[in-house]
């Protein structure tokens, strides 16, 4: 019976762990206060309110490649033409 508790308690124990994991429970230091929190999160664009500082997205350049892609997408489109196409991509490879 003793092991049975005490097993009951520790699976109990790793549910209620890894359930305020996923809802991103904040346990420990940190600020006690939420005027503090939302004057932050009004005055900074890039997060909101239900939104982690760690979720906010980087932009990344894009390669090389991707770069010769979308140019080739905008002359396949008519959005620039063969010689605008020549230009940009001989100036793209020659950049690297």
């Amino acid at each position: 019976m003793k092991k049975k508790a005490i097993f009951t308690l520790i699976s109990l124990s790793a549910m209620a762990l890894l359930a305020g994991c996923s809802i991103d429970m904040k346990i420990g230091g940190g600020s006690k206060s939420n005027a503090t929190t939302a004057a932050t999160n009004t005055s900074n664009n890039t997060t909101t309110n239900n939104q982690h500082p760690s979720a906010v997205q980087q932009t990344v350049a894009p390669t090389l490649g991707q770069q010769l892609i979308d140019l080739k997408k905008a002359l396949d489109t008519g959005a620039i033409t063969e010689a605008e196409y020549e230009a940009e991509k001989a100036k793209l490879l020659n950049q690297k």
